[in-house]
């Protein structure tokens, strides 16, 4: 049986649930990310992805300006945003399992806990795609 554990993405980039839209995006900019759980303390709080974020803001019919746009996101907890029950399976969860739940729920992520409900990892759509690759891979292999 193929894990999680084996395809996730160890120790994610979060974000405190104190932090700001803006700060969030920016985080999400610099690394290069999609999605970001959102923690307080070591608690999982939510988790804010990017496309809740443009969701978030306002349309560009707006007749805000940019300065003001940008003082209100900064202004604006991630709380505000994010969604505060995510998703989560555990490294031990088969990964058709989690598989079958990014499709069926039409999901880009997933949160990874261990028993104490900490988080150790995220399982992506990336992720998923990466084991497929693997493993078509070793069955072309062996069956040359």
């Amino acid at each position: 049986m193929i894990y999680v554990e084996r395809w996730m993405t160890r120790n994610p980039i979060t974000i405190g649930n104190d932090a700001t839209i803006i700060e969030a995006i920016h985080l999400m900019k610099e690394k290069n990310i999609r999605r970001l759980p959102v923690m307080d303390g070591e608690r999982i709080a939510g988790i804010l992805t990017e496309k809740m974020v443009t969701e978030f803001k306002p349309s560009k019919a707006t007749s805000l300006d940019t300065w003001e746009l940008h003082y209100l996101l900064s202004k604006t907890p991630v709380t505000e945003a994010m969604n505060p029950k995510p998703y989560k399976v555990t490294p031990a969860t088969p990964l058709t399992e989690a598989a079958q739940l990014l499709h069926d729920r039409k999901l880009n992520g997933v949160l990874v806990v261990d028993e104490g409900d900490r988080l150790v990892g995220i399982l992506t759509v990336t992720n998923a795609l990466e084991a497929l690759i693997a493993i078509c891979r070793d069955l072309q292999e062996n069956h040359r």
